[in-house]
This record gives C-alpha cells, structure tokens and sequence, in this order.
C-alpha cells in the first residue's frame, strides 16, 4: 500500500511540473491555435493532477465526512479540467489541421 502511495504522489508531482511547463508555453505562444493547445494540455494535466490527489486523500486516511466531501470536490474539478482539456485539444487541433492546408 505503501508503494501505492508513493506512486501517486509521483504521478501529482510530474503532472503538476507538466501543468507548470505548459502554462509558461500558453503565455509565451504568439499564435492562438498554439495557445489554445497549450492550455488545452495544462487543463488535461492539472485534471489528472486533481484526480490524483482526490485519490490520494480518499485512500490515504480515514473515512471522515469532510474528507470525503473535499476529496469529491477535486474529483469533480479533475473530472471537469480534464473533460474540457480533452474537448479543447480536440477542437484546436482540428483548427490548426484547416489552417495549415
């Protein structure tokens, strides 16, 4: 269980960095559909981060009320950052495809 542990505490620490890198990318992109793509990945990094750590804290300790409600409330804020991310990428890079032909 232990290893399980630090496996997601890994997996929070990349995808944090992850989200870190592509939000300098986003701000520092001159074209939109670039940017776009960029923010896309940092929403589905920062999603998974979020899922990570709604696991975490619902495995980690015990079953206390609050804990439960915060740990559901990451989990719906993963699950929403990771759904738009998903449909962002999904639409910017269909726009960057119509652009460069």
């Amino acid at each position: 269980m232990v290893v399980f542990h630090w496996i997601l505490f890994i997996g929070i620490v990349v995808t944090s960095g992850l989200s870190v890198i592509y939000s300098f990318k986003a701000r520092r992109a001159t074209d939109m559909d670039d940017r776009g793509l960029y923010t896309a990945h940092m929403n589905i990094y920062m999603g998974i981060m979020l899922l990570l750590i709604a696991l975490i804290q619902m495995l980690m300790y015990n079953g206390s009320t609050l804990l439960v409600i915060v740990g559901a409330v990451f989990m719906v804020l993963g699950l929403f950052n990771l759904f738009a991310g998903i449909r962002n990428r999904s639409f910017y890079s269909a726009r960057k495809q119509q652009v460069s032909q």
